[in-house]
Formats: C-alpha cells, sequence, structure tokens
C-alpha cells in the first residue's frame, strides 16, 4: 500500500534596491535582472515556496520553523542547502517526491530562459527527474505589489508518497 499527499508553498519577498547589489537567486540559478529580492538567506522565493510545499505535505511544518529568520546561522543562506536538508527530513520519514509544480507570479524578468537550467539544478535535489518538476511563470497584469514590479511572489504545488508495509 502507499500513501500519497499533496502539499502547497507560498512566498513572497520584495525587491532590493538596485545599488544594493544583491542577485536575483531563483530555483538555484542566478537570474540576471536589475534588483535581487530581499530576505534572510538568499530569497529564492521559488524555493522556499517549494520547501512549504514539501513540508507541508510531510506534516512537518513550515521553513519558518525549520530555518527561523531570528537564527543568524541562516543569514545569506544559499536556499537549495536549506532544500537538501528539508529533502533529507522527508526521507528520513521514508517520503519521496512523485512531481512538483512551481511558479513565479511577477511581470519580469522572464523564466523561459532560464527554466531547464532550474529544473536540472533543482531536480536532482529532490530525487526527481527533471520532467517531474515543472516550472512556469505568471503576470499579475501589472496589479498589485507584483504588477507594480515591488517585488515576486511564488507558489508551488508538490505531491509526495510513502510506501506502507
Amino acid at each position: 500500500m502507499t500513501t500519497f499527499r499533496i502539499g502547497q508553498g507560498f512566498d513572497v519577498h520584495r525587491f532590493a534596491a538596485p545599488e544594493d547589489g544583491r542577485p536575483l537567486i531563483l530555483m538555484g540559478i542566478q537570474v540576471p535582472h536589475d534588483r535581487g529580492l530581499v530576505g534572510h538567506s538568499d530569497a529564492d522565493v521559488m524555493l522556499h515556496a517549494l520547501m512549504d510545499a514539501l513540508l507541508g505535505a510531510a506534516g512537518l511544518g513550515d521553513i519558518g520553523q525549520h530555518f527561523p529568520d531570528t537564527d543568524a546561522a541562516y543569514q545569506g543562506a544559499d536556499s537549495t542547502k536549506l532544500l537538501e536538508r528539508v529533502m533529507a527530513g522527508l526521507r528520513e520519514r521514508g517520503w519521496k517526491v512523485v512531481n512538483a509544480d512551481v511558479t513565479l507570479i511577477g511581470e519580469r524578468p522572464k523564466l523561459a530562459p532560464h527554466r531547464q537550467a532550474m529544473r536540472e539544478r533543482i531536480a536532482p535535489i529532490l530525487g526527481v527527474a527533471a520532467e517531474d518538476l515543472n516550472v512556469k511563470a505568471t503576470t499579475t497584469e501589472k496589479l498589485g505589489f507584483t504588477g507594480r514590479s515591488e517585488g515576486l511572489a511564488a507558489q508551488a504545488v508538490v505531491l509526495i508518497e510513502k510506501a506502507m508495509e
């Protein structure tokens, strides 16, 4: 018998000022852009949503519980390393990822030139083939904070499974 669970995650980060010189990191890839995102870690909004989806599916809370922004150890942290820790926790409990779907919400940057690199970077960490990790983007038709280019949002949905004896 196999148990399946679905998790969903959502995250938001505001853009830094251009003079701050922060790189824009999305799905573990540095994406050329005039501004990065503000956050305690590298502010990878897409991976943060993905980690919340994974933790939620496994009933393990959220990234704020595991990697609090009050802990100096996570200042500037590489979110791919945090994702590796999340996946280690899921594997210890017998969970594996079936597939994941991650959406960036914002007017720019465009993801199309980076989509495959993102999938190839993150799929091995999840333990899935690149085709089992979907990466896409949408706009809000210039409405709201993302439409005004004040920041980016991301949402993720995952399916995990555990073989029961």
